[in-house]
């Protein structure tokens, strides 16, 4: 079951921690738990190496406000200190009365240097042709706000309904939808809808096709619900109802499992916080960017957007500072995300783990994996399906194969879902991740790129089932780091240089297989034992482009030595990380004239599928140029 947000707001992480025995998971070399909380690496060749938890800048809990109302408004106390000398702006959100309601900001407020408080004068402020929602008039409201701290930097963006006396003329916080309704895991007979709210509460969802009507039996934070028994390719309208709030919005479910009706899905990853400042970063997330693919693929009518990694900023220690940066991309995507389905994959930057001082960077996966690893946090917060691989706790390299808990877990990181003839696999090759590895392979953990073991078991089998399902004519590999990479990557991703010694290390020893090695097999499975397979979608690197990888495109370092693999069939690779983090050029490559488009503007990959046919258009979300195209079968 995934957490809830209510032990968040009432403890931090660092003091469950500090409540519980650390044991450090037998996948990693020797290390030693000492009374502080720190962890000391102890090998007879390397220096020790001192693991502690950073502090964070920031968490969801310390900018989630308690909220008391007042005669006149309502007053926000916030838990974290930074927020203070900084600026909330606010104003309300016009629900029922536009498709995409958003809030509208028009009032601002200090928040106290001493004491972290913050008035909203909402009596004076909602005067006349300003309470626009006519909240006042009836009695209930949400409002939206947004938190700017000293410096200037735009740190979180929340709402609070709130519900006013005109006798007694006080004003009272209400149940809040806090983030959504999202829609998810649309398949041609279900959905899934979830939300969370402010505090635990029942809720209601009705949709106008069914006849049921679903009221929640126990109050709860975080509400993921079935709708079952739906009709194909079906416009539902949706209602959720959480105290005085009836938020309504719909969906489409997808057309029968291989069924040729036309349909358009969107692309694109690494949308970690930009340069300029404003929106471009909202505290680890270009949220400016973000906003104008969600806008895009809705105006393209996209089936469904596909995200792969690198949301934002990451590489922290605390679970809760990944919540907040993670929560500040849902909710630059939020108003999109009432109507269609976004499917997020794991990048590098998802990375909650382990600091070392000497290092100054995070140096391995955290733990205990249930509560402090980038893959626990990933699978609380978003809802995808949990038809993936379970980890890799039984492999041949597991140093107690009979025991689980060595490693985290795939849960919703990796995974697949159809959509009518069309399939799309989300695998994960920044799992287990140790950022440093080069200089921390006593400790162990898995490289940037390196697909492991169970992971490949489970493609292998996965692509075998598609390739036996007649409803499956399409099939796309949606991964984070990709197999050729072409700008800012070379000198990792699943190439290094040409230098195939790079490898997990497990329990301080390397694994058998090299990285290219690696990226040969994945190549053998996709192009040469499934007819289906139609390329990779790829991130990492800050640009777009896109290259024919065939038998005859060089893949290999001058010095290879090992056998090289026949390509039986091309594979198209499709690389647009080009959602907002800052780009990075083209670099010379073995395969450079097999790239194609290459670009640093923003980008957003739009698939027409039709039936047998492929197209693929390019389009920059903030001048809506047409920056490729390419027919790709």
């Amino acid at each position: 079951m995934k957490k809830t947000l209510l032990l968040l707001l009432l403890f931090s992480s660092a003091t469950w921690l500090l409540a519980q025995p650390l044991t450090a998971p037998a996948a990693y070399g020797p290390l030693r738990v000492n009374a502080e909380g720190t962890l000391t690496s102890e090998s007879p060749t390397e220096k020790p190496l001192t693991l502690r938890r950073k502090e964070p800048v920031y968490t969801l809990a310390g900018v989630t406000p308690i909220v008391r109302g007042e005669k006149d408004g309502l007053r926000f106390v916030f838990s974290a200190k930074r927020l203070r000398k900084g600026r909330l702006t606010y104003g309300l959100i016009p629900y029922g009365q536009h498709h995409y309601p958003t809030v509208v900001l028009r009032f601002e407020v200090g928040i106290d240097s001493a004491t972290g408080e913050a008035f909203l004068p909402l009596k004076k402020n909602l005067d006349g042709g300003y309470d626009h929602t006519g909240a006042l008039k009836k009695g209930f409201g949400v409002m939206g706000y947004r938190l700017t701290d000293a410096r200037g930097m735009i740190v979180y963006e929340g709402k609070q309904a709130f519900a006013y006396s005109d006798s007694e003329q006080r004003f009272e916080p209400r149940p809040t939808i806090l983030r959504g309704p999202f829609v998810s895991q649309l398949q041609h007979d279900q959905a899934v809808i979830w939300y969370e709210t402010s505090e635990p509460v029942f809720t209601i969802i009705k949709t106008d096709q069914a006849e049921d009507t679903f009221f929640s039996r126990t109050r709860h934070l975080r509400h993921e619900v079935t709708l079952a028994n739906l009709m194909a390719g079906t416009e539902y309208g949706y209602t959720i109802s959480c105290d005085s709030a009836h938020l309504r919005f719909s969906f489409r479910t997808p057309p029968p499992p291989g069924a040729q009706t036309p349909f358009t899905f969107a692309y694109a990853s690494d949308s970690r916080s930009g340069y300029g400042g404003g929106e471009r970063n909202i505290f680890g997330t270009n949220a400016q960017i973000m906003a104008r693919i969600g806008a895009l693929a809705a105006k393209e009518d996209a089936a469904f957007v596909q995200f792969t990694g690198d949301l934002a900023d990451g590489y922290v220690s605390d679970p809760d500072e990944m919540r907040l940066q993670l929560v500040n991309w849902i909710h630059a995507v939020e108003p999109f995300w009432h109507y269609l389905p976004f499917h997020v994959g794991m990048g590098n930057h998802e990375s909650v783990g382990w600091y070392a001082d000497s290092a100054r960077w995070i140096v391995a996966d955290g733990f205990p994996y249930e509560t402090h690893s980038g893959e626990a946090v990933f699978a609380e917060v978003f809802a995808h399906p949990l038809n993936g691989p379970q980890s890799e706790d039984g492999s041949k390299y597991d140093p107690d194969p009979y025991r689980r808990g060595d490693f985290p877990s795939y849960r919703e990181n990796v995974y697949y879902y159809q959509y009518g003839n069309t399939a799309m696999i989300v695998l994960n090759s920044d799992y287990w991740y140790a950022p440093l590895l080069h200089r921390t392979r006593h400790i162990g953990g898995n490289l940037h790129g390196y697909l492991m073991d169970e992971q490949m078991r489970w493609l292998r089998t996965t692509l075998a089932d598609m390739e036996a399902d007649s409803s499956i004519e399409h099939i796309f590999i949606t991964v984070h780091t990709p197999p050729f990479p072409n700008g800012g990557h070379v000198r990792d991703c699943m190439w290094y240089g040409g230098n195939n010694e790079h490898r997990p290390y497990i329990a301080g020893r390397p694994v058998d297989k090299g990285i290219i090695e690696r990226r040969d097999e994945l190549l053998d499975l996709c192009a040469n034992q499934s007819s289906k397979v139609v390329g990779f979608l790829c991130g990492d690197e800050h640009n777009y482009n896109r290259m024919r990888i065939e038998d005859a495109t060089p893949r290999y370092p001058n010095n290879w030595d090992k056998p090289r693999l026949t390509l039986r069939r091309p594979l198209w690779q499709i690389i647009n990380g080009a959602a907002g983090a800052p780009f990075y050029g083209q670099d010379p490559t073995p395969w450079s004239d097999w790239v194609e488009g290459f670009t640093v503007q923003n980008a957003l990959c739009l698939f027409d599928i039709d039936g047998p046919r492929i197209r693929m258009r390019v389009i920059n979300p903030d001048t809506l140029e047409e920056l490729d195209r390419a027919n790709l079968r």
